[in-house]
């Protein structure tokens, strides 16, 4: 896979099927703070304001999208001077694929999702994104109008399989989020996901991924990005904010990690697959990087991502 892919795939979101808000009148409604999540909605219809804590507030039109990468509180509001009604007030007797009517509704009308991924490779892959991802040019709404038009077809009609396809559907908007988020906003901001839009770098990132467990040494990863050892360096470490070296370490933790929590592979298998001669060094590298040893680590992210559990499907639409 390529190294989009290869993110999205180990942050696993996974989605609770999408809802809609159809809203009328005067209006406001407050989602709280998610940590661990990824929120994304889409205006079907109308206008309306959007304020994120600690950002400046923004009106949405029909066709906007916007991504929360890390769950941050925000309001939603006719008129922001509204005191607003807790989102969980508003979505508690609601099911996934349900649209809920708010004040008699006909006015504004929202899709959302929320995406629960494990908030520790979320900070760490996504960290560097802003709180608030505001697509809202022409090109853009036109890229995304196939999911949204198949998205509430499926959520609509009830159709066998009808789920699975709205989940499916519901990643896709997410991947194509970030993509046009990532090819219009790259310029010169830090970050992992930025870097890959850089064609000299994402060759070396892409290297690295498909093959964790190689000995890759500087001089190999600049000739694959086509670059001097040292002004590929000098890039790499001004662009995704790390050392080529200290990035291929913490992408090998990833993937352990993941392996961790999924498995009761031996240490020792686990550290030969991602590219290390002995357990002792790959349990040095893992304490380094995550701050507990390998086989602490399940115990740990258990207790950082003590969130409710999926199987709940109320009142956890919209993101509230």
């Amino acid at each position: 896979m390529d190294p989009l892919s290869d993110i999205l795939s180990i942050l696993k979101p996974e989605s609770y099927l999408t809802a809609g808000l159809d809203a009328g009148g005067a209006w406001a409604i407050r989602f709280g703070n998610r940590p661990g999540t990824i929120k994304c909605h889409i205006v079907t219809a109308g206008t309306c304001w959007l304020a994120v804590d600690g950002i400046d507030a923004v009106q949405l039109v029909a066709g906007d999208c916007i991504i929360l990468p890390s769950g941050r509180s925000f309001t939603l509001a006719s008129d922001l001077t509204l005191a607003p009604v807790d989102a969980h007030d508003v979505l508690s007797h609601a099911r996934p694929g349900d649209v809920i009517v708010h004040k008699d509704g006909g006015s504004f009308a929202l899709l959302g999702t929320r995406f629960e991924v494990d908030g520790l490779k979320a900070s760490a892959l996504l960290g560097a994104l802003p709180p608030l991802i505001h697509l809202h040019e022409a090109d853009d709404r036109d890229a995304m109008r196939w999911c949204i038009t198949q998205l509430m077809i499926e959520m609509r009609d009830g159709r066998p399989g009808g789920r699975l396809a709205a989940r499916h559907l519901a990643h896709l908007m997410l991947l194509r989020a970030f993509r046009l988020h990532l090819s219009r906003q790259a310029g010169d901001r830090v970050g992992l996901l930025y870097a890959l839009a850089d064609s000299h770098l994402g060759e070396a990132i892409e290297a690295m991924h498909a093959e964790p467990a190689h000995r890759w040494t500087l001089a190999k990863l600049a000739s694959r990005a086509g670059l001097s050892r040292s002004i590929f360096a000098q890039r790499f470490r001004a662009r995704v904010g790390e050392t080529p070296i200290g990035y291929l370490t913490r992408w090998r933790m990833m993937l352990a990690t993941d392996r961790l929590a999924n498995g009761r592979e031996p240490l020792g298998s686990i550290a030969n697959a991602l590219g290390y001669e002995s357990e002792n060094a790959f349990n040095t590298a893992f304490r380094r990087v995550m701050g507990c040893s390998p086989r602490r680590y399940p115990h740990s992210s258990n207790m950082f991502s003590a969130q409710p559990t999926m199987k709940s499907t109320k009142a956890r639409v919209l993101g509230a």
